[in-house]
This record gives C-alpha cells, sequence and structure tokens, in this order.
C-alpha cells in the first residue's frame, strides 16, 4: 500500500488529497486546524467565488517563469474545473454577471468547503485534524513526518499545501515555506499581496464608508499594474479590489526600499470625454455636475482639492477651472503611507520558484517525494476567484503527480 501525506486541508490540500486517492494507496490529510479550509470559509465575504467566469493569465503576478505559470493553469482548464465542481463534487454554481464571478447555488462558503472534505472522505482519503506538521526528513526512500502532539509518520509522498503567510489566524503560518527554504528551495521574497493600504493621519476619514468604481493605477520603480474594481474609503485608509489588485506595486516597492509608489485615480466609470460633455457650458453647477455621477462626499471634496467653488456655474469656469476638475476626476493622487500587512493580505505573494518543481507533476526538482501546491508557490492572481483556479489547478496536478510516483 503506497503512502501519501497531504499537509494542508485547505483549497489546494483539498483538491490535492481527492486527486491522490485510489486503490492501491493510503492518503492521509493532516490539517493543523480542527477543521481545515478557513480561508474558503471567509473568502467572498462568507460566500465563496469558487471560480471566475473567464481568466487572463497576465493578470498573475509571479518572479518565476510567467510561460510556466500559464502552463499550470492551463492544466485545468476553467470549464473543466467547473464540471467537475458541479458534476462530481455536486455544488451547482452560478454566475454572478457584474462581477463575473462563480458561486455555489448555496450562497454559502461553508457548502464549498464541507462538499469538498465528504468528497475526499468518499473516495477514501483518512482526515487527520488538530495535527501540526513541525518538521520533516529524508528517511531512505521515504520522508518521515513530525507532527505535534503527534506520533510521527512515515509515507512515499507528501504534498506540501501548507499556504502561505496570509490571514495567519486561519493556520498560515509560513512553516511550509521555511521548511521547503532549509530543505534547499529557493525562495522568491515573500510578502503581503491584495492587501488594504494605510494613510496615517488619514485625510480622507470623513469620507469612510463610500464605495464606487475606479480605475487605480501603481507606479513604482519596479513596476506599474492598473485595475479597475471597487474602492472603498475605509477609516485607516483604502481597501475593494481595485486597491488590493494594485497593492503589491507598493508593498514590493517600499520592501525593496524603493521611493514610494506613485497611486493615480480615475473616480467612477465615466470616460474622459463624457466627463469634458459633463463640465461644458451651461447654467448647471459644477457641483452638481459631478455629484451627478460620484458620491456627494467625494464629489465636494475633490471639487475642494481641485481649488473650484462647487457653487460656480459651469458657464464660468476658465480653462484652467475646467483642467484642475478633470484632473482630479481622471488623475487622482492618491496619498499612501503603509499597508495592512499579512494580517488582512488575501495571498502571500513570492514563494517557492516554479522552476524548482516539475511542471507535469509540481514534484520538487530538489527534493524526490516531495509535491506542492497553491499559494507556497510562487504566483497569485487578482481578486475574483483567479487564486482559487491556481489553487485548485495546482493542487489537482500534485495530488496527480503523488499518486503516479514510485
Amino acid at each position: 500500500m503506497r503512502e501519501i501525506a497531504v499537509i494542508g486541508a485547505g483549497a489546494a490540500g483539498l483538491m490535492a488529497a481527492i486527486h491522490a486517492a485510489g486503490p492501491g494507496r493510503r492518503v492521509r490529510l493532516f490539517e493543523a486546524t480542527s477543521d481545515g479550509g478557513r480561508k474558503i470559509l471567509i473568502s467572498g465575504g462568507g460566500r465563496c467565488n469558487v471560480l471566475p467566469s473567464e481568466i487572463d493569465p497576465r493578470r498573475y503576478v509571479t518572479a518565476s517563469s510567467p510561460n510556466t505559470m500559464r502552463n499550470l493553469l492551463r492544466s485545468w482548464p476553467l470549464a473543466e474545473q467547473q464540471r467537475f465542481f458541479e458534476e462530481e463534487v455536486g455544488i451547482p454554481l452560478v454566475l454572478e454577471p457584474e462581477t463575473g464571478k462563480l458561486f455555489p447555488v448555496a450562497n454559502k462558503a461553508r457548502t464549498v468547503r464541507d462538499s469538498l472534505l465528504r468528497f475526499a472522505e468518499r473516495r477514501g482519503v483518512e482526515f487527520v485534524p488538530d495535527t501540526r506538521l513541525v518538521d520533516l526528513s529524508r528517511d531512505g526512500a521515504q520522508w518521515k513526518l513530525i507532527f505535534a502532539q503527534a506520533p510521527p509518520a512515515t509515507v512515499d509522498a507528501v504534498v506540501l499545501a501548507t499556504g502561505g503567510r496570509s490571514v495567519p489566524q486561519t493556520g498560515s503560518d509560513g512553516l511550509g515555506l521555511t521548511l521547503l527554504e532549509r530543505l534547499g528551495h529557493t525562495i522568491h521574497p515573500t510578502y503581503p499581496a491584495l492587501t488594504p493600504l494605510t494613510l496615517e493621519p488619514s485625510s480622507f476619514t470623513d469620507l469612510a464608508g463610500i464605495s464606487l468604481t475606479v480605475t487605480i493605477t501603481a507606479i513604482s520603480e519596479l513596476e506599474k499594474r492598473s485595475a479597475t474594481g471597487g474602492f472603498l474609503f475605509t477609516h485607516r485608509g483604502f481597501s475593494g479590489p481595485a486597491p488590493l489588485d494594485i497593492s503589491h506595486v507598493a508593498v514590493r516597492g517600499r520592501l525593496a526600499g524603493a521611493p514610494p509608489a506613485r497611486l493615480s485615480v480615475h473616480w467612477g466609470t465615466r470616460s474622459a470625454e463624457q466627463w469634458e460633455t459633463s463640465l461644458s457650458p451651461g447654467a448647471q453647477s459644477v457641483a452638481s455636475a459631478v455629484r451627478q455621477w460620484l458620491p456627494s462626499r467625494l464629489a465636494d471634496r475633490l471639487l475642494t482639492d481641485a481649488g473650484v467653488p462647487g457653487q460656480k456655474v459651469l458657464a464660468q469656469l476658465t480653462r484652467a477651472d475646467r483642467q484642475a476638475v478633470l484632473d482630479v476626476l481622471l488623475r487622482y493622487p492618491l496619498p499612501w503611507t503603509a499597508d495592512e500587512g499579512y494580517k488582512k493580505a488575501e495571498v502571500t505573494g513570492g514563494g517557492v520558484a516554479l522552476s524548482e518543481v516539475q511542471p507535469r507533476s509540481l514534484e520538487s526538482r530538489i527534493l524526490p517525494g516531495i509535491f506542492l501546491a497553491g499559494e507556497l508557490l510562487d504566483a497569485f492572481g487578482p481578486i475574483g476567484g483567479y487564486n482559487f483556479a491556481w489553487a485548485w489547478a495546482t493542487g489537482r496536478l500534485a495530488g496527480r503527480g503523488a499518486a503516479a510516483a514510485g
């Protein structure tokens, strides 16, 4: 009987265990917490956006080969992933048109986590909760696993799906990265990604709670990235899908000691031409013209920053006035000072270099018999199910690889 251990019952680990299971194999899924899948439970506001409806590999971030990353994603196309969830696991999905995300019809993240765990157990996987890995070492042709408060285990193959360092209260403590680095793997520097940005002291506290769709661009000495989506003013700074999707530019620049990344916001969804039309000469006040398309408090703040009185009639605007208003609407310089770090980061950037795993099985090139999946690997995508798609695809590949080896 071939012994396979999967470490971590998150998205990637559950998928790895499911695909490692089969005749002649004993698969044990070890989980440090009492239940597992805690990031699944908090995703999508407790609803779990299982998959995006479309996927663009160019939106992923990696310090490794983008071609390798694309190939790993394409190993399990979205349509096949959706069919797996609906037809095999029994989780019907529904598209949310305004966001392009696929959610469970039940609209509950717990449905996803519990269904995957039950499906794994039906496939013969043994779930072992409250068992935290603390070390592993080679034992001849096998691997010896050392657990806290549990007997050691010797196995033929190990799938490490322990996650990164983000949202540590869910059980992600970075141990897998630490062990792999000690055992010889190259770890691209890790950092909090998809994390809210902060401003201290905040000059926008009066706007806290306002949300709208924006396009935000971040430029550092290292890179440039733009994102369109929801934006939320918080008491500490800025959150929402758009700021989160560009936060890594700010974070990586700061950690590299570069000058702070420059953030620029195009408020709302109107084009430059549409705003020019709205601000063309007329009897309406400039405040009324802007408030028609943006939240009133934000509109008033932007006009103050532009130095244009809101009560001024559009016909009275000078060319300089009109340009100043257009500038704050289309290219607003957004100040920031820091970020919320790993405690609120959706994912961990960086990780194990993709060149150090076999692309068809995700077996370590450094440590034969060890297979890697999910957030341990050097890639992450934007908000909207992209990181689940990565976890499902790499988990499946690693599980299948562990089943076929030996």
